[in-house]
């Protein structure tokens, strides 16, 4: 393999797959990012087992070939030259990195090691924007935590309907939901479910959320595939496919509340800076306490720690229904409400033991659930 190709470019696609190459002690080949030539092509691929990752990009290839090298010391080696042109070159497993001033051999593995990243060719697709689709996985992306009991609900469940998709996330203690309207048809044959990794939703969210543009997104029983094409041709610029949890999502419907027995109208900026400075005064149980009194049109919120002290605080705002008091985990209440950017903010209560829901007054397709702290 040889090729010449400017520095910028390089660093970019390292730092777009270098994140993925795993810490392996038992298998060191995926401590490593396989550098391949295809044609006019430089690729570079990274996997876990998992999740994998291709970049490609034009370059001056003078001759064909591939080899494998450590992820963090090539990039790190890279991001520190200078911007120029790269010339690199393979030999014996080895490769050879020149520009300006440093002339470096880097010692790696052969690419016949490096495990086969599967792709998506036949199976069904559907394009997507791919800002609007970042933003709208960060309202739900850091909502599970890794189960072993139950796996299914350390990933995030994806139904695909002809013109919608629904998005929903949970830990048993919260949830979010949110719905996707498609503006162009789909061309999916049928629906579709499935639960995809929290590790693969943030690496979409961290490659693609600054890059505007189609996304496109392919089906296969067991796996997934998003990518997007080069600005300058049609071809992949991107590709990231991963596994799918195995399993049934919980039918999370149930746990949404039909209606609701007091109803808030608050200033989110304004109720998130008192959920935070109570927050400092709630203990280790992480538990404020929220008294709604409808006729005075006021919400009190207040935290108390036998260590710390005492806190109140009140919110005025638009309040409907019966008074009710009570407690919420303050990270889980915090987490609801940076996740709606509007002015304000809808709280539904359901009586002081029913789940909590935060809405925005703007947007129908986005809805939290979290559950009180329960007194005992």
């Amino acid at each position: 393999m040889k090729l010449l190709i400017p520095q910028e470019k390089l660093k970019q696609g390292l730092n777009i797959v270098e994140r993925i190459s795993s810490k392996s002690l038992t298998l060191p080949i995926l401590n490593n990012i396989l550098i391949n030539t295809e044609k006019n092509f430089l690729s570079l691929s990274a996997t876990d087992l998992e999740i994998g990752v291709r970049w490609w990009v034009l370059s001056k290839v003078e001759k064909q070939g591939s080899v494998t090298i450590p992820s963090r010391l090539l990039s790190s080696f890279v991001n520190l030259l200078p911007n120029s042109n790269i010339a690199l070159e393979s030999k014996n497993n080895n490769l050879s990195v020149k520009s300006d001033n440093y002339k470096t051999e880097i010692k790696g593995l052969s690419a016949e090691e490096f495990p086969i990243i599967p792709t998506i060719i036949d199976g069904e697709s559907i394009s997507l924007d791919s800002l609007a689709f970042c933003r709208d996985l960060n309202q739900v992306a850091d909502i599970p935590v890794p189960s072993t009991t139950r796996p299914e609900i350390s990933g995030i469940y994806f139904s695909f309907q002809k013109n919608t998709i629904t998005i929903a996330a949970t830990d048993s203690f919260r949830l979010g939901e949110k719905r996707i309207f498609l503006k162009n048809s789909s061309s999916l044959t049928k629906e579709y479910s499935l639960i995809l990794p929290q590790k693969t939703i943030k690496e979409i969210i961290n490659i693609f959320n600054e890059k505007p543009g189609e996304l496109k997104m392919y089906f296969s029983p067991n796996q997934i595939m998003f990518e997007c094409p080069m600005e300058e041709t049609s071809h992949p610029q991107i590709q990231i496919i991963s596994r799918l949890i195995e399993g049934d999502y919980p039918n999370y419907k149930e746990i949404i509340p039909k209606k609701y027995t007091t109803r808030l109208v608050l200033d989110r900026n304004e109720f998130l800076n008192q959920v935070k400075t109570a927050s400092l005064f709630s203990g280790k149980v992480n538990e404020i306490k929220i008294k709604v009194e409808p006729k005075s049109k006021k919400v009190n919120i207040s935290s108390q720690s036998s260590e710390l002290g005492d806190h109140q605080s009140f919110i005025a705002g638009k309040v409907e229904g019966e008074p009710v008091e009570i407690s919420f985990n303050h990270r889980f209440l915090l987490d609801g409400l940076q996740s709606i950017k509007t002015s304000e903010v809808i709280f539904e209560l359901n009586n002081d033991s029913g789940p909590g829901v935060l809405k925005s007054p703007n947007d129908e397709t986005y809805l939290y659930v979290v559950m009180p702290i329960k007194a005992t």
